[in-house]
């Protein structure tokens, strides 16, 4: 080694020592997150390998990273390696404590608590009962979408929900996965949920409700671990009062309804089969009771109808419009439920977002043919929810209990008046369907190849400027979306003269930052410039946004505003899909242009300047492309390693010196331009000869091709529609017909010994009215003494 390598070796060793003292003396107890400026406590160090000595041990990782919102999960903390005689005390949103233990490795464990919540929850550690300075956080799960192989399954479960009603009885089974408990004997408990009043002096009903979950009593204690049980249920006079519940399998060591301890739930349930003996008597009059009752206190709450958004006209309407409607769990057309609560549907759709003002959903379901169905006309129609499925923030208390407000508000008392008694029409009055005259279909614009744009307008352009730009800016909606193009990448390794789309961030007034980007072939989303893991779950809460990825090559993002960004991966080109709702019709600027159905004025630079789509030429709509730069202010997006902070972090936002090919000559000694030419035609060609040719991949061409084809029909599916509403059957007649779109035409006529009054046939027109009036059926008998008075 020569004397000029060796100074560089000392110099850069006391470099690193006088670092590393630097760091030692700084910690990140709790300051997770923080960037100390020597070291760092945001997550994004461990990739900068810049973190500070104690991050591990002080900002926290957990694996299972998710349990449901019941709790009972053991939580293993990851690197924080303790006495297996020592003490752990986890803190959970800085006021529910729970003891956790430590295993005969050392092994740290917080036990999940119950909560009335989903989304991502904080917690704090402490290891001398005195500092919690650790922290971490994990994910909080709908009871619905836990993973089955880690609950109670009840096997037959309509036995269970049904159990004491005409011809249902015998015994009832459950089954678990035993070496999830840990113990060779265990406890089955019943716990029961219920809404109630706080003050019992309360008779105005203006006090908030409180949610509770509680103990109940054992079904069997000190039980074989052997994963099955089954018992014939007895009415339970004492808790009769209880009619929604879970099973709990504890290990027997454990205090009869101890909270927060390590345990297995089963689904959310009617407890049908525990009833009082009044219920096993007669269940249709019992039934009857509680529907007239709840009848009489439905009249007494507010009206949430009207804080609810209208449903799509038609079923590919309702399965195009992904910001606002997700498939109904229990009626979907792709998994192939079999819709049981709506018969004659053969898929339903649920509003994403609750009510603002109720919390409330809404429920539209659809025929065969693809029409909305409505409640007046059939007992499979749509009706609407007063709590939504999903709850709503800040969740907590009813009715925005994620899961079971549902259940108290619409599930329970749609068994009381259909399911077990002959009132169903008292339940559909009071949850009619709201029908579709007022349903405005989002706009799509679309990002897709190396990279090509279709604005919300329908203006088609190419821009291969490499850099970060806005996408969609609205400043009155407080709407931002970003996205950063980088160079392509040939398989020979040289660099093609056009970039691709490399991530795509946003944020929606207060919500989350989440930022989709293309990492290793496949799609890696971050929260707050930290990597969500999807391996428990497809679908997240997060603060102001849900994040669906059911794989890694797809994710959807929906925001507050019904606005999503749909993200796939195809021959390895991220493909941004974004819907924004009518609201935002003249709110938009950005390199998706301005949302007012007029694409003359699409081409607006960020400085105010108006390019001629009619005739720009490809360097005049680069230069539109590069005014949309954003700032390092502005930026939402994540730098976590040393090409990022190179290329992007460091250098201008529009990289000025990059000229990509503005058209590509296509060759007749070109080997792929025979293929090429019989691919790429049609609808989206120019696109897919220039994505062919600047990859040199047929199959990418192919790729972008097929997206263009797909946004098209989109496009057509999304078309507005025009509805004249619901029109209802005469009394003491009949009407044929159930839709109610322009076009369509409806009959009426009287039953045997009526007369019809008012138009036989009606037919919806274009500007949304019905043609003639509305028939009703009169008794001849009176019409005859009327005429001879």
């Amino acid at each position: 080694m020569n004397i000029r390598a060796l100074l560089g070796l000392i110099l850069t060793c006391t470099i690193f020592l006088i670092g590393s003292t630097k760091k030692d003396g700084l910690t990140c107890r709790a300051r997770c997150g923080d960037m100390l400026g020597e070291c760092s406590c945001h997550s994004s160090c461990v990739s900068l390998l810049s973190c500070c000595p104690d991050y591990n041990r002080s900002c926290l990782q957990v694996t299972p990273h998710s349990s449901s919102m019941l709790g009972g999960r053991a939580l293993r903390i990851l690197g924080l390696d303790l006495h297996p005689s020592g003490q752990l005390l986890c803190r959970f949103k800085d006021q529910i404590e729970v003891e956790g233990f430590i295993d005969a490795a050392g092994q740290a464990y917080c036990i999940s608590p119950l909560l009335y919540e989903t989304g991502w929850i904080p917690f704090t550690v402490s290891t001398d009962g005195i500092n919690v300075n650790r922290s971490g956080q994990y994910l909080s799960v709908h009871p619905s979408n836990v993973d089955p192989a880690s609950e109670v399954t009840l096997v037959n479960v309509t036995q269970w929900n049904h159990y004491g009603t005409s011809n249902i009885a015998g015994r009832l089974k459950m089954t678990w996965n035993s070496s999830l408990i840990g113990a060779e004997t265990v406890n089955i408990e019943l716990w029961g949920y219920r809404e109630f009043n706080r003050s019992a002096g309360d008779t105005t009903g203006s006090l908030p409700l409180q949610a509770q979950i509680s103990y109940l009593y054992s079904l069997g204690k000190t039980l074989p671990n052997t994963g099955v049980f089954s018992f014939t249920p007895k009415p339970s006079q004492e808790h009769s009062d209880w009619e929604l519940g879970n099973i709990r399998i504890t290990a027997s060591s454990k205090p009869d309804g101890a909270r927060d301890v390590q345990g297995l739930w089963s689904s959310a349930h009617l407890l049908a089969w525990h009833l009082g003996q009044a219920f096993r008597d007669d269940s249709v009059a019992w039934a009857t009771n509680k529907c007239l009752q709840w009848d009489v206190l439905e009249k007494r709450l507010p009206n949430f109808l009207e804080d609810l958004i209208d449903c799509p006209c038609t079923i590919v309407q309702a399965r195009a419009d992904t910001g606002r409607f997700h498939p109904d769990r229990g009626c979907d057309i792709e998994r192939g439920s079999v819709c049981i609560y709506h018969p004659g549907s053969v898929h339903c759709v649920r509003s994403t977002q609750a009510s603002l003002t109720h919390g409330s959903g809404q429920q539209c379901c659809y025929d065969s043919t693809g029409a909305l169905m409505f409640a007046g006309d059939t007992f499979g129609g749509s009706t609407p929810d007063r709590a939504h499925e999903w709850g709503s923030p800040p969740y907590g208390q009813p009715p925005r209990v994620p899961g079971y407000s549902h259940w108290i508000y619409d599930i329970i008392s749609f068994y009381h008046c259909c399911l077990w008694s002959d009132h169903c029409q008292i339940y559909l009055d009071h949850r009619p369907s709201t029908g579709c005259r007022n349903y405005k279909p989002p706009k799509p614009g679309i990002v897709l190849g190396d990279p090509h744009f279709i604005t919300f307008d329908g203006l088609s352009y190419t821009f291969n400027g490499k850099g970060e730009f806005y996408l969609v800016s609205s400043q009155d909606r407080e709407l931002t979306v970003q996205v950063r193009t980088d160079q392509v990448k040939l398989k020979n390794g040289t660099l093609a003269k056009a970039t691709q789309m490399s991530s795509v961030a946003m944020k929606e007034k207060v919500s989350d930052v989440v930022e989709v980007r293309l990492y290793e072939g496949h799609l890696q989303v971050l929260r707050n410039h930290q990597v969500l893991p999807f391996t428990e779950q497809t679908l997240m809460d997060l603060h102001g946004a849900f994040v669906f990825s059911p794989s890694p090559q797809e994710a959807t993002v929906i925001l507050p505003s019904g606005a999503a960004v749909e993200v796939s991966v195809h021959e390895g080109i991220m493909v941004v899909s974004i819907l924004l709702p009518a609201e935002f019709t003249n709110q938009t600027q950005g390199l998706l242009g301005s949302m007012n159905s007029d694409p003359s004025d699409d081409l607006l630079t960020q400085r105010g300047e108006l390019i001629s789509s009619s005739d720009a030429k490809p360097e005049e709509i680069f230069l539109f492309g590069a005014s949309w730069n954003i700032s390092k202010r502005t930026s939402l997006f994540t730098y976590d390693s040393k090409y990022l902070l190179d290329n992007f972090y460091f250098p201008p936002s529009h990289h000025s010196e990059f000229v990509p090919a503005f058209s590509l000559p296509e060759r007749p000694d070109d080997p792929l331009v025979a293929d090429m030419l019989t691919v790429c035609s049609g609808g989206g060609a120019a696109f897919c000869k220039y994505d062919t040719l600047t990859t040199r991949s047929l199959a990418v061409g192919n790729a972008t091709l097929r997206v263009y084809q797909n946004y098209e029909a989109r496009v057509a599916d999304l078309i507005p529609v025009v509805s004249c509403g619901w029109l209802p059957t005469p009394r003491n007649g009949r009407k044929k017909g159930t839709h109610y779109l322009e076009g369509n035409t409806l009959s009426f006529a009287c039953s045997e010994g009526h007369i019809l009054y008012g138009s036989a046939e009606r037919t919806c027109l274009g500007d949304g009215t019905w043609t003639g009036e509305q028939p009703y059926c009169v008794r001849e008998r009176k019409m005859r003494n009327q005429t001879r008075q």
